[in-house]
């Protein structure tokens, strides 16, 4: 089980700044923007020591944080010494992360003469009672400029973030946004249900009753009718969250398009696939090691300017934890695991080791098991976390 170094890797930019603070995101991210030079000497620095790595890279993705309050000129530079310490592949996915509230015209077109070639913006919404609740800088008002200029810019490739699941939030209001979203023809869509992470303002605010959470069946029927919507207008879900825009009728021509519109860096993660973080609070995972940087730009730029690397914490995952890693992922995807694949990595039977269980979920309409996959069915999306707990 050791670390296919064919197997092209992808790199992870944490951009750890933001204008304002978002009360439901617990990434790691600071608003003393007068931090942001010392941080970027700092990551060249970090990329110089890292320049060891033999693998072949074919995504980065910068995001944090905020990544659209650097310059066209940051953004080159980190790019420019990426190639300088890195092996990168000729058709290399390259990714950054805007928000509508902190973008223009300009520094869309020097992203791409930068040689971004992947734009994804992060909408939430289209509706200002959502945004407000949801502590965003932007207005409605914002996203269709934004859009309007990636495209201008010449950006082929762009994603659109909606969240769902917001407190006064009704089917047809989320049902709104979609539309309007689709009506923007963005290459990908992921939409994210509201989620109370321990330790952010949004979820103290929630156990002091501040608001009132959305019932859990509500939220169940949001997700059903993004799938439902969405299929209508020629996205295809790849995994939970996730949706690439077909744009073909023929069913081979549709698979293609759907990957060539999928986010191949995030599939990395899903896949178990390698992939190093840089910046303050990234991860990093060569199969079987899981390493993270230090969760303060101000520790990160020291331990760097030092000669060390900001790594924080490390684990090395035993072959059960693979094992567990590989089903709670896979199940994620439309298409599942790959049962053929698991058996020769783990040296087990996937279908003799769960049969029991696997049974009595397909009978349940949960679960659905052909010659070499196992996936969750519509239904079984709604209880992932539940049926990946019964697997394990």
């Amino acid at each position: 089980m050791q670390p296919d170094q064919n197997e092209p890797a992808g790199i992870y930019f944490h951009i750890p700044f933001c204008v304002k603070k978002c009360p439901y995101c617990d990434f790691y991210s600071t608003t003393d923007l007068a931090l942001k030079e010392a941080f970027l000497k700092a990551l060249m620095r970090e990329m110089r020591m890292l320049c060891d790595f033999s693998f072949l890279f074919d995504t980065i993705y910068i995001g944090g944080g905020t990544p659209s309050v650097l310059t066209a000129e940051d953004i080159d530079k980190i790019i420019e010494t990426t190639r300088q310490f890195f092996k990168i592949s000729a058709d290399v996915e390259i990714t950054v992360e805007v928000n509508p509230g902190a973008v223009d015209q300009e520094r869309f077109a020097g992203y791409k003469s930068a040689g971004v070639n992947r734009i994804n913006i992060g909408a939430q919404s289209f509706q200002g009672i959502n945004l407000e609740f949801l502590g965003r800088i932007h207005s409605e008002k914002d996203i269709i400029p934004a859009v309007k200029w990636a495209r201008k810019a010449g950006f082929d490739n762009m994603g659109l973030d909606l969240i769902y699941g917001i407190p006064g939030q009704t089917r047809k209001s989320w049902l709104f946004d979609l539309q309007k979203a689709v009506d923007l023809k963005p290459e990908h869509l992921s939409c994210y249900m509201l989620t109370y992470e321990s330790g952010t303002p949004m979820d103290k605010d929630r156990q002091e009753a501040r608001f009132c959470p959305l019932p859990d069946n509500l939220v169940s029927d949001m997700f059903v009718s993004t799938i439902e919507f969405l299929s209508a207008n020629n996205y295809v879900q790849y995994e939970i969250s996730n949706f690439a825009l077909v744009k073909s009728n023929k069913r081979a021509d549709k698979r293609a398009d759907k990957r060539d519109n999928m986010s191949k860096h995030n599939r990395k993660y899903w896949l178990s696939a390698p992939y190093i973080g840089l910046g303050p609070s990234a991860h990093s995972f060569v199969e079987p090691v899981r390493y993270w940087n230090t969760r303060n730009v101000i520790k990160y730029i020291k331990d760097v300017n030092e000669g060390r690397l900001p790594i924080e914490g490390k684990e090395v995952l035993s072959r059960e934890q693979q094992m567990i890693e590989a089903i709670s992922l896979g199940l994620r995807m439309t298409d599942g695991i790959k049962t053929d694949v698991f058996d020769k990595k783990f040296d087990v039977s996937f279908k003799k080791i769960f049969a029991e269980t696997i049974a009595y979920l397909e009978e349940d309409g949960l679960i659905r098991l052909t010659e070499n996959r196992c996936s969750l069915t519509r239904k079984g999306m709604l209880f992932a976390d539940s049926i990946t707990s019964m697997l394990i």
